[in-house]
């Protein structure tokens, strides 16, 4: 039996969906904003170095972060629901891994962005390795938990989504309803 679209309270509910490499992403945002009749905000990162023909800089991750900070104020006309596939937490710990340095800016920016949920994916799918994806193996289990340390540190509220397929999408829609409150299953 098809589940009702749910009954939202007034304003915009951001869920952000985070989690290392190959772990689902931008999968569950599609799927859930399909769901939800929300809107989806792409991964900026994967698009911006894709389109570089050299490798990026530390200058080309400062950009992806000013541009996923602009993000999270962008207007959703319409929409009650919007999904983010990835967003700063990612891209300081980025930064932090590859130049052993985080922009200033960047801490006071998360802190100042509230998500209703972030939904954390983990990195129980296979890890399939393309032109952009850096980080298999053990690396992605320990960004995992580096990424689980650093929602714990700026006070998030987040769960972790595991599974494959439909069931990982089963598991996400009844953490949203559960913690946001939102429609019911």
């Amino acid at each position: 039996m098809e589940k009702d679209t749910p009954n939202c309270k007034p304003g915009l509910k951001r869920i952000l969906v985070s989690g290392p490499e190959s772990s689902g992403k931008t999968d569950l945002v599609n799927r859930l904003a399909e769901r939800f009749n929300g809107a989806a905000v792409e991964e900026y990162a994967r698009a911006y170095v894709e389109g570089l023909d050299r490798p990026y800089t530390i200058e080309d991750v400062e950009h992806i972060a000013r541009h996923q900070f602009s993000s999270f104020e962008q207007e959703f006309p319409g929409k009650e629901w919007v999904f983010f596939d990835t967003w700063l937490i990612i891209t300081m710990v980025w930064f932090d891994v590859v130049y052993e340095r985080v922009p200033s800016w960047l801490d006071d920016a998360i802190r100042g962005a509230r998500f209703d949920l972030v939904l954390l994916c983990a990195p129980d799918l296979p890890w399939i390795p393309d032109g952009v994806r850096e980080n298999g193996g053990k690396e992605r289990l320990q960004l995992f938990d580096r990424y689980k340390m650093e929602l714990e540190r700026f006070g998030m509220e987040w769960e972790e989504v595991r599974g494959t397929g439909e069931e990982r999408i089963a598991k996400a829609e009844e953490i949203i309803y559960r913690k946001t409150g939102y429609g019911t299953i």
